[in-house]
Order: structure tokens, then C-alpha cells, then sequence
């Protein structure tokens, strides 16, 4: 079941446009989006949260345009651009108390269930966090408000192999608890290991929006894995 659809959507900039962007996000999948720096994929991401405006197309979530209920649409979204934009020097608990007041669906349980997976402790500030566990901190605060959707911009840039297998994992118990993972990279293996759909952007446009097993069949050659497809066609060598 799609929980996010995007029809047509277009932005342009004097040097850069996002060309009639189609696709849909899953509920209980983890889409992986994958583009290489400056293909559109912070300005895509942008877009369909409503946070830049758009020259054309639509953006719905659970079946509601983001434009006529931003606000509620918003209660149910966790998003996260892989760093931490909070009070760098408060505590993550004093944190956690004043977004609670924002989230009438805010879950303490929840809460306290995601602090112990992701092994964060709630006495230090997000100065005193590891880039991995910055973007631990954030997905803490979109799970206790049971967010539905996760619209993450690229968070394991800049992690080490180890925390960005470990969030990988995190990423496939989410899922199967429902919840949909949409996560940008540029890092292929990072796709490879755990999405189930892949959405491939190249110069603004969107060359595939399929599932991992039907995008490899419809773009790759014999013997290609994920990034010698992806690399292959960066080059604009054509399918054998």
C-alpha cells in the first residue's frame, strides 16, 4: 500500500531542474533513493515535504496533499537530513520533554524502547554525540511520535562501515514493524544491503522507480551487481 505518491513534480532553478518526478513509497518498505551529488536529491526531498515550492505537480501522504493539511500530515512524518539541528548543549531527555508538547501521538514507552536499542544516553547533549549516533538521536525523536513514514537525506553520510551497517539493520527492524524508510545516498552498497524498492536519479530526472529485483533486471547486464549498473549508467553507456 502506498503511503506517499508524487505525480509530475517540477522545479526550476537557473542552472539545475527537477524534471516531472513520479513515484510512490510503500508502507512497510525501505526505498532507497540514489543519486550522485547534485543529481536532485535534497531538492526532491524538499519538494515533496513542502519545505521549497514547486512549479508543477502534486505531493500526497496517506492519500492527503501536503498542501491542504501540511501540518497534520507533518505530526505523522519523521524527517532527518543526517545531523542533529537541536539545542546543541541541552540534555537529549530535556530535549525529548519539549518536542513532546508538539505531538499529541508522542509515546513515552516508545520512547524509552528506541533510547535503549539505540544505546543512547539520555543525560548527554548532541555535542557530546557521534555523527552516528546524531542520526540515532533523530530517528529516537520520529519513533516516539509513532511516525509512519521515515524521510531520511542521506544518513549514513559521513559514518563509519560499522554504524552504517548497524543502522541498515535498524532500518529493516523498522520496516517490519510497518513503518516506511525512505533514505537518500549516494553510497550504492548502502541500497544493495537493504532496500527493497530503488529510485534512481540522474540530472534531475528519474531514470528507474521499480523494485531492487525488477530494476536489476530492467537496467543491469549479465555478471553486473547494483553499483557497476548504477556506475555504467552514470556513464551513459547503454543496457548490452
Amino acid at each position: 500500500m502506498s503511503v506517499v505518491e508524487v505525480h509530475n513534480l517540477f522545479k526550476k532553478y537557473p542552472s539545475f531542474e527537477l524534471k516531472d518526478v513520479s513515484f510512490q513509497i510503500d508502507k512497510g518498505k525501505i526505498t532507497g533513493f540514489i543519486g550522485r551529488n547534485g543529481a536532485g536529491k535534497t531538492t526532491m526531498i524538499k519538494s515533496i515535504l513542502n519545505l521549497i515550492h514547486t512549479d508543477g505537480g502534486s505531493v500526497s501522504f496517506f492519500g492527503i496533499p501536503v498542501r491542504e493539511r501540511e501540518s497534520e500530515i507533518k505530526k505523522r512524518i519523521g524527517y532527518s537530513t543526517g545531523t542533529v539541528n537541536w539545542y546543541p548543549r541541552k540534555k537529549i531527555r530535556d530535549i525529548a520533554g519539549i518536542v513532546k508538547r508538539f505531538y499529541d501521538t508522542w509515546d513515552d514507552e516508545a520512547y524509552r524502547k528506541y533510547l535503549r536499542l539505540f544505546q543512547l544516553d539520555e543525560t548527554k547533549t548532541p555535542l557530546e554525540l557521534s555523527e552516528g549516533m546524531k542520526v540515532k538521536f533523530n530517528l529516537l525523536i520520529a519513533l516516539s511520535h509513532k511516525a509512519e513514514v521515515l524521510i531520511l537525506d542521506e544518513p549514513t553520510s559521513g559514518l563509519d562501515p560499522f554504524s552504517r551497517d548497524e543502522l541498515l539493520n535498524i532500518f529493516s527492524e523498522l520496516k517490519n514493524s510497518g513503518v516506511a524508510v525512505f533514505f537518500s545516498t549516494h553510497i550504492i552498497s548502502d541500497i544493495e544491503k537493504c532496500a527493497d524498492d530503488i529510485i534512481y536519479i540522474s540530472e534531475g530526472r528519474i531514470i528507474g522507480a521499480l523494485p531492487k529485483t525488477d530494476f536489476m533486471k530492467k537496467f543491469s547486464c549479465d555478471g553486473e551487481g547494483l553499483e557497476d549498473t548504477i556506475l555504467r549508467m552514470e556513464r551513459g553507456v547503454e543496457h548490452a
